[in-house]
């Protein structure tokens, strides 16, 4: 009796160990509503306008009137350079103007008086009392007189630009303000001497009003197709991660940015910082609104990834490629920036299809396949209504 109960137990075990597995499906239903497709980029902050204000003149810094934050005025004295050298300069330049202009007074009076000598010689020749040769002689004392006023009055327009030269300097001691606007940074401090030379040394940086600013975003290549001037946008900062920022497609670059193995696109956005919440720098990441539609059947993209096999009756993705998913490794271009929105178009949409069960078993319903925003993709077909439940995974298990 044991025995025959032993062997009972194993056979009863062996049937359930050997009977085939059986498959259930995970199914999602049609949902009626709206895509936006997006892409997504990282950029910088700035300002407007911004403005660097540097020195040209040389010399040691008696004052610096402003800070940073400070709100400046066009003509505003940021800086005092020393002037007891440009002061000196002005004086020497004044002396050698006074020494050309009398110059030309004494020119003047040698050709007032060749002119004199030439005539009492004119006139003593006619009547055979001076030779040929003393009136040639005069007169040609006379033409170098004429040139002597020449060349001291050019001397006096060198010497009044050199004049005008250096009170121009003396006037750059005082640094001002060339705009309305704000102090970004300062990098002068009083008694440090600055150095005018080839490259013009920064003391400040003023932004003219950073209540409206833009941001700089660099595209992906295979995104640039998509983006347009005009587009809404928003965009995120790590100040307040919880907040959306407004904004504005302004204009995509044409030519590349180069210095890197993945080709990327700069676009301008508009960002309007009334409340100044942003500060110039602010790393962003902005999402442009490239396609939106509205009332419209929607999927899960794993619904359009699945697809049954001969083998098992079905499959976990190894589908088509859906809009709303990168390209894969190996593609041209370098790696694609996280969440940015892959190529979409018609040629994705031939062969697209969707799963529903039917006896048991998956039935495939042919779609055409629209806009995605990454998790669900918009469908068209005639045989599917918002409702339908389609197969997005497999559920193995064993009765």
């Amino acid at each position: 009796m044991a025995l025959a109960a032993v062997a009972a137990a194993f056979f009863v075990w062996r049937a359930r160990v050997s009977k085939p597995a059986t498959e259930s499906y995970v199914s999602s239903p049609v949902e009626h509503g709206d895509l936006r497709e997006t892409v997504t980029a990282t950029g910088t902050l700035s300002p407007l306008d911004a403005v660097q204000v540097g020195a040209e003149v040389t010399g040691r810094v008696l004052k610096v009137n402003v800070d940073v934050n400070d709100r400046v005025t066009a003509g505003q004295i940021l800086v005092e350079i020393d002037q007891e050298q440009l002061t000196a300069r002005v004086e020497e330049s004044q002396a050698q103007l006074r020494s050309a202009e009398a110059s030309v007074k004494n020119a003047r009076a040698s050709v007032k008086e060749a002119e004199l000598k030439a005539q009492r010689l004119r006139e003593l020749g006619k009547r055979g009392l001076a030779s040929a040769q003393e009136l040639e002689s005069a007169e040609a004392t006379l033409e170098r007189a004429k040139a002597q006023v020449g060349s001291a009055a050019a001397q006096v327009t060198v010497a009044r630009a050199g004049l005008k030269s250096t009170k121009t300097s003396q006037s750059k001691a005082s640094i001002k303000s060339p705009i309305d606007g704000i102090v970004l940074a300062r990098s002068v401090e009083p008694g440090q001497t600055v150095t005018a030379g080839f490259q013009t040394p920064v003391l400040f940086t003023l932004a003219r009003d950073i209540t409206q600013m833009r941001l700089l975003v660099d595209v992906d290549e295979a995104d640039v197709g998509k983006v347009k001037d005009g587009q809404p946008a928003t965009f995120v900062v790590d100040a307040y991660p919880r907040r959306q920022f407004q904004s504005k497609v302004v204009r995509l670059n044409n030519l590349p940015k180069s210095g890197t193995t993945v080709i990327t696109y700069e676009g301008l956005l508009t960002v309007d910082n009334s409340e100044r919440l942003l500060r110039p720098g602010m790393t962003a990441t902005a999402t442009v609104v490239t396609r939106e539609v509205q009332g419209v059947l929607t999927v899960p993209n794993a619904a359009l990834r699945f697809r049954p096999t001969s083998a098992t009756g079905s499959q976990r993705g190894g589908g088509i490629p859906m809009p709303g998913f990168g390209r894969p490794p190996g593609m041209g271009g370098g790696p694609r920036p996280a969440g940015s929105a892959g190529p979409g178009g018609a040629g994705q949409k031939r062969g697209a299809a969707v799963y529903l069960l039917r006896d048991g078993r998956p039935a495939r319903v042919a779609v055409e396949v629209g806009v995605s925003d990454g998790k669900r993709t918009e469908i068209r077909s005639s045989e599917l209504a918002a409702g339908s439940e389609v197969i997005t995974d497999v559920a193995e298990s064993k009765k």
